[in-house]
């Protein structure tokens, strides 16, 4: 842990979500080894959220599927509220905004923060965003009514960053719009949400460009992509690299895939999972853990510019110098 506190928050942000993935497993073979059937589904809520932003988007619904089958006939709405949550959040990565719509509103609708469902704040930029990406004006516009009506924005800087946030991208007036992200951007404390971060700095950039102020567009796009990319965020990374070349960037900072980019020991257990070992199959010939694998695999997925282990062989098989690190 000491050293993780050394690195910049940048550095520590992918590492956090690992150790997320990590807890989240010991969390769910805790529960299942003690009979905590009830409080194995936060975990599960965890996995599926971790899948969906990197964009294994089999996982997050096998996952959602599951805590859905289980919390319907017994009317557990905080269970459902996880489930739709990791849906929201895989549909937005794949650009299905009608899809992220429907999960969205079954936590909360436009316009109303519902009690008892605290799911709901974590929500709100996707809701919003969702609306106007689906030509929902007025319901993004009563949903940031009723945010800053709440006082919502007052209870942690995240939630004065996501309000702002919110309330730029549901403004029509440019000028005024532009005033709010600078206003969300500059919130004391927002690089401790890098994720959060990174998303206004891409609905601020694609905002930029669509005014044709290209230099700041790229600034914000750039800044946006590297945070996904410390994330390992291969939804995110993908559409600001688009945004990037739509600008005229031909060529983006990360864009080239080597295999320096992968510690020995990620394109180790990378190049096994490629032969279609399973995790418990590597950890046996790696001497590793289980969990370490799934951490590996983690770290190499973006860096690889894959989502899922189907993706493997031929990113591996494309890298340039991939002979100087053969897997015995």
């Amino acid at each position: 842990m000491r050293g993780r506190r050394c690195l910049p928050v940048r550095a520590r942000a992918g590492l956090h979500w690992d150790l997320a993935a990590e807890q989240a497993a010991e969390s769910l073979r805790l529960c299942q080894e003690h009979g905590y059937a009830l409080l194995a589904w936060p975990a599960r809520c965890v996995q599926a959220a971790v899948a969906a932003v990197r964009g294994d988007y089999a996982a997050a619904q096998a996952l959602t599927d599951e805590m859905l089958k289980w919390a319907g006939p017994r009317m557990m709405r905080s269970i459902q509220c996880y489930a739709w949550h990791a849906r929201s959040l895989a549909a937005i990565g794949s650009g299905d905004f009608e899809n992220a719509y429907r999960s969205l509103i079954q936590m909360s609708p436009p316009g109303q923060l519902p009690s008892r469902a605290p799911n709901a704040l974590y929500v709100d930029s996707s809701l919003v965003k969702a609306c106007m990406r689906t030509n929902r004006r007025a319901e993004a516009a009563a949903h940031v009514a009723a945010m800053k009506a709440s006082g919502i924005a007052e209870i942690s800087p995240r939630l004065r960053l996501v309000v702002t946030g919110c309330a730029a991208i549901a403004t029509a007036d440019f000028a005024a719009a532009s005033d709010l992200f600078a206003e969300a951007l500059a919130t004391p404390g927002a690089e401790r949400w890098p994720f959060d971060l990174a998303r206004v700095r891409l609905l601020y950039g694609e905002r930029l460009r669509r005014a044709g102020l290209t230099s700041q567009s790229r600034a914000q796009l750039t800044a946006a992509l590297e945070a996904f990319q410390s994330l390992g965020a291969p939804p995110w990374i993908a559409r600001s690299r688009d945004e990037l070349r739509a600008t005229g960037q031909s060529r983006t900072r990360g864009a080239t895939t080597t295999v320096s980019h992968l510690t020995p020991q990620e394109h180790r257990v990378a190049t096994l999972a490629a032969r279609g070992l399973r995790n418990k199959e590597i950890a046996e010939r790696l001497s590793l853990s289980e969990r370490t694998v799934a951490t590996h695999l983690h770290r190499a997925f973006p860096k690889l510019g894959v989502s899922s282990r189907a993706g493997l062989r031929d990113a591996l098989a494309a890298l340039p110098d991939a002979s100087a690190h053969r897997t015995g």
